[in-house]
């Protein structure tokens, strides 16, 4: 399977599995957002909670045409970049793009960009 598909096949079960564990109730819903043709993956909590409107994304990820995988958002206490590894997406392709270009070397493990 080519790097790139494999990549969002990696990313999309991922999202399966997040999303599982967040489910929906009466007044939030999670919703899970993928477009595989271009690459970006989304979670979102999405409702009203009494009067409060709750519209957040919790994760964010793209897979782009280079074959890195962009970590844009992670509003979770899961590691992702580390359960994205474990499930076979080398570190050196996974970008940390939630940390400024400047902060990204302190983390020589991981793609810069």
């Amino acid at each position: 399977m080519e790097k790139i598909a494999l990549y969002k096949k990696i990313v999309r079960e991922l999202f399966v599995e997040i999303a599982a564990m967040s489910p929906s109730d009466e007044s939030v819903q999670t919703q899970l957002i993928t477009d595989d043709e271009r690459g970006h993956y989304l979670l979102f909590s999405v409702g009203w909670e009494d009067d409060y409107r709750e519209y957040t994304p919790f994760l964010h990820i793209d897979v782009n045409d280079q074959g890195r995988v962009l970590i844009q958002h992670d509003g979770t206490d899961l590691k992702v970049a580390l359960l994205l590894a474990e499930k076979g997406i080398p570190k050196s392709d996974i970008v940390l793009a939630f940390h400024p270009l400047y902060q990204r070397p302190l983390l020589p493990d991981f793609a810069i960009a």
